[in-house]
């Protein structure tokens, strides 16, 4: 089974910044999607629970034991690919799993050659945070889980949605400060409601701004809400220091509502001849 140490991952996104192409983290949470996004230049692909429910045709949910449901999706995934690495959503929170050096243990032991905190709390808001937070099962948790991944010299992607949690991830050691501006818009289940593409820039430049007084080696991607499309990264591109971009909705729900409709829409239209 391929695996692909941190130096390596660090090593291959060097190399696609200096050559001046955008990295692209694209979700996949079945074998199809993985294997077709490889064929389409994907660097990385990303594994969460919550991308079943898309393909369940729903709006993003977090369904059943998150993490239970990410380990047993690696093996699906690698079964196709194994030219580029695989990383995990690890939800860092989760009461069953307490001993986060274990839980790493097993997402590496699945197959997957790095980590992402989501399910997060990052995005859930206060009352929930604070919630979460009293019983010791909050974004503290998330902290431990990527400072625990950097001693196992494990890749991490640290999802943020404010400024002081950029902060707070870039000194745990993540290797990657993705600014998440909301749920994704566009398709059948999108968030048609929230901030412009402009708002979104402005956030991301708070957060990375944030994330880049603690560490300056860190790398910067961008994910979520009005960024959408490719164009809507290409603004991004221009008005940001972010380098790349985690493709969720974009990847593995979007694409396929649209490709599915079309094709029925075509075989519907072929007409039968008249001697039927």
């Amino acid at each position: 089974m391929r695996m692909f140490e941190r130096a390596e991952i660090l090593s291959r996104i060097a190399r696609q910044v200096g050559d001046r192409r955008a990295v692209l983290a694209a979700g996949s949470s079945c074998g199809l999607v993985a294997k077709c996004a490889v064929l389409g230049g994907a660097d990385m692909l990303v594994v969460y629970s919550t991308g079943l429910s898309r393909l369940m045709g729903l709006p993003t949910s977090r369904i059943g034991d998150s993490n239970a449901r990410t380990l047993e999706l690696a093996a699906e995934i690698r079964n196709v690919v194994s030219s580029v690495p695989v990383i995990g959503g690890v939800e860092a929170w989760d009461p069953l799993r307490l001993d986060l050096d274990a839980l790493l243990d097993k997402f590496w032991a699945a197959g997957f050659s790095g980590v992402i905190n989501y399910p997060t709390i990052s995005t859930m808001g206060e009352k929930w945070r604070d919630r979460r937070g009293r019983v010791g099962l909050g974004f503290e948790r998330e902290l431990e889980m990527v400072a625990a991944a950097r001693k196992k010299n494990i890749f991490s992607l640290a999802y943020v949605a404010s400024p002081e949690d950029a902060k707070a991830m870039a000194s745990a050691g993540a290797d990657c400060i993705v600014p998440h501006v909301g749920a994704t818009r566009g398709g059948l289940a999108g968030n048609e409601e929230g901030q412009s593409i402009r708002e979104a820039i402005r956030r991301i430049n708070d957060i990375n701004a944030a994330a880049r007084s603690v560490r300056s080696d860190v790398i910067l991607l961008c994910h979520g809400g009005a960024i959408a499309e490719p164009q809507d990264t290409l603004e991004v591109y221009r008005s940001t220091q972010c380098v790349g971009f985690v493709g969720a909705s974009s990847i593995e729900r979007i694409p396929i509502e649209r490709a599915v409709k079309a094709v029925a829409e075509e075989f519907k239209a072929v007409p039968l001849p008249r001697n039927h």
